[in-house]
């Protein structure tokens, strides 16, 4: 076998559509290679894998089929991420091009490492709760008065045998402590 074809293959992604059924399944392409190792049943595959429908289950098949398909094609033809990049590199260093085609490639390249935009934050953060309840309470008006009423309270009466309990659980605490 040639060194190519030992080569890990990465994911393809599916662009996610409408329906769930353009979105990268990789836990349930994987989970469906081990479980066709134990049985080829369709509906049991279906509740192996955690899919609603049979279909689903060949679709996942299909992807599955696709991307080793397709990372096979590339190969063949020697196209790999060292070929893309490095063109992408040439492109970006011949003085044959214009400065917008290079200026591009090397976005590109940015891109693909996170490092396309840089987003400065202006809004100051809290370092702490007590500057977050401080600002707070500054953009409250005015507090709201409480109106005093007055009322009495009346306690009720504590019935004798109560109070004996509360004497003697009383006399039981300071016991414990002299």
């Amino acid at each position: 076998m040639n060194q190519e074809n030992k080569t890990k293959l990465k994911p393809v992604i599916f662009v996610k559509g409408q329906y769930n059924y353009h979105r990268q399944n990789l836990l349930q392409q994987n989970l469906l290679l081990k479980a066709l190792q134990v049985t080829t049943d369709v509906k049991e595959l279906k509740q192996m894998i955690g899919v609603r429908t049979v279909a689903d289950v060949y679709r996942t098949l299909d992807k599955i089929a696709i991307r080793k398909e397709y990372h096979e094609a590339l190969l063949r033809h020697g196209i790999d991420l060292d070929t893309i990049v490095n063109g992408i590199k040439e492109v970006c260093e011949s003085s044959e091009e214009s400065g917008a085609i290079k200026l591009k490639g090397w976005q590109m390249l940015l891109k693909s490492l996170g490092l396309d935009s840089y987003q400065e934050t202006t809004n100051e953060s809290k370092t702490n709760w007590e500057d977050v309840v401080r600002d707070t309470i500054k953009e409250i008006d005015e507090p709201k008065k409480i109106k005093s009423v007055d009322y009495k309270v009346i306690t009720p009466e504590v019935p004798e045998e109560e109070k004996r309990k509360q004497e003697e659980e009383n006399k039981l605490g300071k016991d414990l402590y002299e």
